[in-house]
């Protein structure tokens, strides 16, 4: 059975896994709600050819939308915590390079995005903000077992099947003490019909 700082850790990773969660479903409902702030946000960056700038604005919403609920659920949930963080990273080097070529754009990150008055940029909060992002989702990349997760159900339904080591620790020490219980039913009564039979002979040769 996990010990209380196994269970703190997987509520620790429930609060992280729904916190990021809600920001890529955020993310993504606000872009799916403006399709043409979001192309504007997109080609804003100027680094994508135009045939590919309507592209990314359609399906990053829904890659976010994905993610979101597949964090909410609790299912796949390191898998959705691999493909956050390369996201995360693209957004991150996306805003540096538009920041080192003295591009006057919004990130576009929540909604809005696109070209803004020279003053207005806020690169510095948006490199920051998304790098704590980036920090939950390795925290789910690290260790992905959380409370209240199809994950962990999932696991409990099929104990052969190795999980986070909770299962498969508690599998083995269930198995080892069989196997114990098993050692021990089988070695004393084998001595004791050792010892009958040699008492059994003993017996004979007196009468002899």
């Amino acid at each position: 059975m996990r010990g209380s700082p196994g269970r703190t850790l997987d509520g620790v990773g429930t609060l992280v896994r729904l916190g990021l969660a809600a920001v890529w479903l955020v993310s993504g409902g606000l872009k799916l709600a403006d399709p043409g702030q979001a192309y504007l946000a997109v080609q804003a960056y100027e680094v994508l050819p135009a045939d590919f700038v309507g592209v990314v604005a359609t399906g990053l919403p829904l890659v976010e939308i994905v993610l979101g609920l597949l964090l909410a659920l609790g299912v796949l949930t390191r898998a959705s915590a691999v493909v956050s963080v390369l996201v995360l990273v693209l957004f991150v080097a996306a805003v540096v390079q538009a920041w080192a070529r003295g591009l006057t754009i919004d990130c576009g990150c929540f909604g809005g995005g696109g070209r803004v008055a020279e003053g207005e940029t806020e690169y510095p909060q948006e490199i920051v903000r998304d790098l704590g992002f980036l920090a939950l989702a390795g925290w789910l990349l690290v260790r992905p077992g959380t409370l209240l997760s199809l994950d962990g159900w999932l696991r409990r339904s099929r104990p052969d099947v190795p999980g986070d080591g909770t299962h498969g620790a508690h599998g083995g020490t269930g198995a080892s003490g069989d196997e114990g219980a098993t050692r021990k039913d089988t070695e004393p009564s084998g001595r004791s019909g050792t010892s009958r039979a040699q008492a059994t002979a003993t017996t004979a040769d007196d009468r002899q």
